[in-house]
């Protein structure tokens, strides 16, 4: 079989597997498996990031512990953990999509967690305390002034670790799970004579997904480094009628006296 042919028979289930005649797989299972985790991962590692800075040790020290738990462990042994501790607990076997999900998220979640931690970390203190000066609480000032320069900052990280999660759903194959990775093996194992163009094409989409995230990224950090460097436009005429007559009303008197001494 020609790489023309077997692009033409095998081309739809590699996209979507079975379906609609069978369970979503392939490369739209890839995909969808990848979405979710980075969206689950992304706000369960900011928490725990946030409570990796946090001055309570009772929230402090439990969270560290998970945390180098988890990155001291394998992605593979964090599946198995997933695949046979989850229905331990739950009392109900969980199947393979539910399991790497778990298991990513989970994975994910604790080294967001330490590029978080060193975001905050790597902002200057007299930020925190302009906050407090200006009467805000150590909630507001993480919410409305530390986060968001953190995560500017953060971006190129969160970048490599969302590309990690995309590569990361190829070890579903190991518990049977039917993503792209897997839909390749089969598709191999038909084929037989092509096992170069195969491979080749799988790590292409793997290439297309992961290059498309980092240039997508790269847009937004490009598109916020010019909102931050857009300079302050001057107020114009009306806006300085506007701010003069409003001073003229709070305070007539000073303001006539310095009216005065302008024509003087």
């Amino acid at each position: 079989m020609s790489i023309a042919e077997m692009i033409d028979t095998y081309w739809l289930y590699v996209l979507v597997g079975q379906y609609p005649n069978g369970p979503l797989g392939g490369l739209a299972l890839t995909v969808v498996l990848a979405a979710l985790g980075l969206l689950l991962a992304l706000p369960l590692g900011v928490l725990l990031g946030v409570a990796r800075v946090s001055r309570r040790a009772w929230l402090r020290w439990p969270v560290t512990a998970l945390v180098y738990v988890v990155r001291g462990t394998p992605l593979l042994m964090v599946i198995f953990w997933a695949y046979f501790f989850l229905p331990a607990v739950t009392g109900h076997k969980t199947d393979q999509f539910n399991t790497m999900l778990a298991a990513l998220v989970i994975f994910d979640a604790a080294y967001l967690a330490e590029i978080v931690r060193a975001g905050l970390q790597s902002l200057p203190s007299g930020q925190r305390l302009a906050a407090e000066a200006l009467g805000m609480s150590r909630g507001q000032s993480l919410r409305l002034v530390l986060l968001p320069q953190a995560l500017r900052h953060m971006l190129p990280s969160l970048v490599n670790q969302f590309a990690s999660t995309i590569k990361e759903t190829s070890l579903g194959t190991i518990i049977g799970l039917s993503e792209l990775s897997f839909i390749a093996g089969q598709v191999n194992a038909q084929v037989l004579v092509q096992p170069v163009a195969v491979y080749g094409m799988l790590a292409g989409c793997y290439f297309v997904m992961c290059f498309g995230l980092s240039r997508l990224a790269h847009a937004v950090e490009r598109r916020s480094n010019r909102q931050r460097a857009t300079p302050v436009t001057a107020p114009s005429a009306v806006d300085r009628f506007y701010a003069f007559m409003r001073g003229g009303l709070r305070n007539p008197v000073s303001t006539l006296a310095r009216n005065t001494r302008t024509s003087q």
